[in-house]
């Protein structure tokens, strides 16, 4: 028999955490067991006692004071039941807890000393078979705790990354088009004739009110063109579309709420290659907090599956995902359910692919303690979801995130995101790729 000295992090009905930054105090333990602290929050903070394990056979209710959102962190020793390695398998009562992992390989995008790379959610991402093309924003580095760490006083630029190998190499490009954008300039132009969407070599980027095409895989952009305002106070659009056909898209956007604030998503449709571009319907009732950033996919030749950002302030800030599902072309939305939880500081926006196997991927970054890249899969179109998928957990800082996420043709994905670790503080742009067949 051996003792094995490991952590266990015993997670809650609505938050969970496996990193503090705060040791227990408790020294050396000579007798098995183990000896922690246990927060009164679901990040590791305000401890509110001490707490010894005398056994794994423990379970912790509201009844026992606990309530609904809490953490905690145990050290020490237990002896195994016999030599070599040993499984520990934590439970909830919201099912088998979520160490699971993926073979992954990770890799810089974009990397510049006294820079921020940030936000390729923000941008788009596009693929032709191992061609991938994703933008972000670059801005100078200024650390900060409580802000993104950015200099806002210095200027920021609009650039793509593009790979032709499947997400291993990466080039910059700066489309000086864009730039336009990041310094505030607003001259819009007049959309001439109409959009092809179904051209083999087709891109389009929305940001705000205005929307940029491509015919070339975006090495060259016509624009910036405006959306309609939809009879709404204003547009704060990201890039999520779907092509019907030649003259017919499917745009998903989202405008501000009835108060002028952040904000509410909406389908929107064009059947007339961008003549006229129609709302058809509100994804998700008006939010308290926002609901924004829909990733949208088709399911079936009337079925649309969406994944929306959702954040709550209160007396413990939450971000989550939502889902929302369309049987009818995005005419109506029924809510099905909440796919993850994305931690505080703002949560993060979803990223959600079609895998080969019809299976539903959605990718984010999470904002609590261990911050890093997570992801859910889902066998029933949305409906419910799987363990948590850890990608990466060795975020230095809960600014990072913002995923976009493409499927390769040997079925593998590539998930792009803008990261910091203690070995590379200042904010970059990094991509994991991996196996979602081979998730343990």
């Amino acid at each position: 028999m051996r003792s094995v000295v490991f952590w266990i992090v015993v997670f809650c009905l609505v938050a969970a955490e496996s990193a503090c930054s705060q040791q227990t105090n408790v020294g050396q333990p000579v007798k098995p067991g183990l000896v922690g602290a246990w927060f009164g929050e679901p990040d590791l903070t305000n401890c509110q006692d001490a707490v010894v394990l005398k056994t794994l056979e423990k379970s912790w209710s509201e009844a026992d004071d606990y309530g609904r959102a809490w953490s905690a962190r145990w050290q020490g020793f237990v002896v195994a039941p016999a030599s070599g390695e040993v499984a520990f398998h934590p439970e909830t009562d919201v099912g088998r807890d979520s160490f699971l992992t993926a073979p992954a390989k990770n890799v810089f995008v974009f990397q510049e000393a006294g820079r921020f790379g940030g936000w390729p959610a923000n941008n788009g991402i596009w693929s032709w078979d191992n061609e991938i093309l994703v933008g972000f924003h670059l801005n100078y580095y200024k650390a900060s705790e409580n802000r993104h760490s950015i200099d806002r006083d210095k200027p920021r630029q609009r650039l793509l990354a593009r790979s032709l190998d499947g997400g291993w190499s990466w080039t910059i490009e700066r489309p000086e088009v864009f730039q336009g954008y990041a310094r505030g300039v607003t001259k819009l132009l007049p959309l001439s004739g109409s959009i092809d969407f179904k051209h083999a070599d087709f891109a389009m980027t929305c940001r705000g009110s205005r929307f940029y095409i491509s015919y070339d895989r975006g090495r060259n952009w016509q624009g910036p063109y405006k959306l309609p305002d939809f009879g709404q106070q204003n547009i704060m659009g990201r890039t999520d579309y779907i092509v019907n056909g030649k003259d017919n898209c499917l745009i998903f956007l989202t405008s501000t709420k009835t108060n002028g604030k952040e904000g509410r998503p909406f389908c929107a449709r064009t059947r007339n290659g961008g003549g006229t571009i129609e709302f058809v319907s509100w994804i998700a009732p008006e939010p308290t907090g926002y609901s924004i950033m829909p990733s949208t996919v088709r399911v079936s030749p009337q079925g649309l599956v969406s994944a929306i950002r959702r954040y709550e302030r209160g007396d413990i800030n939450r971000g989550w995902i939502e889902i929302y599902g369309s049987d009818d072309n995005g005419q109506n939305w029924q809510f099905l359910g909440k796919a993850a939880d994305t931690g505080g500081k703002g949560g993060n926006p979803p990223s959600m692919v079609r895998l080969r196997d019809g299976r539903l991927c959605v990718t984010y970054g999470y904002r609590s303690k261990p911050q890093g890249i997570r992801a859910k899969i889902s066998r029933d179109n949305g409906k419910t979801w799987g363990n948590e998928i850890t990608l990466r957990d060795d975020g230095r800082t809960w600014d990072i995130g913002y995923c976009q996420t493409v499927k390769r043709p040997d079925g593998k994905l590539v998930t792009i995101y803008y990261y910091t670790t203690e070995e590379n503080r200042e904010q970059h742009i990094a991509a994991t790729i991996w196996d979602s067949d081979k998730v343990k």
